[in-house]
């Protein structure tokens, strides 16, 4: 009676091995980084410099511009401090040959 059941787990395990297919973890292919990514860097580093006790709580690249030698990008970032939320509007210009910063402007928001 022992070996039927031996042989059974036995036929059952290769039964379910046979069928059971295998899940592979998806291939994540190299993700490319916008070519906006240094100037919202540096947005989130002079915001965070300019309103040192507000926690940024969102961000959102607004648009990349070009005006001649200049290259402009813009971003829109919501800062929390104590129980005031506010929006700023961070414009980085820059040498679009170079990329040398120029200026970083804020503009807050309602």
């Amino acid at each position: 009676m022992c070996a039927i059941f031996r042989k059974l787990f036995i036929a059952l395990g290769i039964l379910v091995a046979g069928t059971s297919t295998i899940i592979e973890p998806p291939v994540l292919g190299k993700l490319e980084v916008p070519a906006y990514a240094k100037w919202s860097r540096l947005a989130i580093k002079q915001t965070m410099f300019k309103y040192p006790h507000a926690d940024i709580t969102d961000y959102l690249h607004i648009a990349s511009d070009s005006k001649g030698e200049l290259g402009v990008e813009k971003f829109r970032l919501w800062l929390k401090e104590e129980s005031r939320e506010f929006g700023v509007l961070v414009t980085v210009t820059y040498a679009a040959e170079t990329g040398k910063l120029i200026r970083v402007e804020f503009q807050e928001l309602n």
